[in-house]
């Protein structure tokens, strides 16, 4: 594939297959499904279960291997980072629904890896959210929660 194409690639569109990722980002296969297990990206998932990933997927998983690789940060670490995005202020979330939110409340817990039925967004799809958008580059997460202020 030449730069040209590549570079027209939609930036949301699902093309890459696992083991292209783990190739580019030099990591193992296992590697790459351990930080889906862990909830630091969400993969598109074709009926047959296969995972394909976008530019943007791409973008956020070399975030976070810059973070475990030269920042030394855990993957807890990482996930406590994601948890202080703000959603409840981006999706403007009432106190009633933040009192029974459970990123709300939680440490650890990224907003797009929680179940809680009760909140507004939860039948829209966590790829497309504008909170799980913020995180494709981690170097601009501090520079997105100071503009909300």
């Amino acid at each position: 594939m030449n730069d040209e194409l590549i570079n027209s690639i939609d930036m949301d569109l699902p093309v890459y297959q696992i083991g292209a990722v783990a190739e580019m980002l030099e990591v193992s296969v296992h590697t790459v499904r351990l930080y889906e297990n862990e909830g630091l990206v969400i993969p598109y998932k074709k009926d047959t279960k296969h995972r394909l990933y976008s530019k943007n997927d791409l973008e956020r998983l070399k975030g976070i291997r810059k973070l475990i690789k030269d920042k030394k940060y855990s993957i807890s670490a990482i996930k406590a980072l994601y948890s202080m995005i703000p959603c409840w202020a981006l999706k403007n979330c009432d106190q009633i629904e933040r009192d029974k939110c459970p990123a709300f409340n939680g440490i650890l817990t990224p907003c797009w890896t929680v179940k809680n039925p009760s909140k507004p967004c939860d039948l829209e799809d966590c790829r497309v959210c504008d909170v799980y958008k913020l995180n494709y580059n981690c170097d601009k997460i501090k520079d997105s929660i100071k503009k909300l202020k």
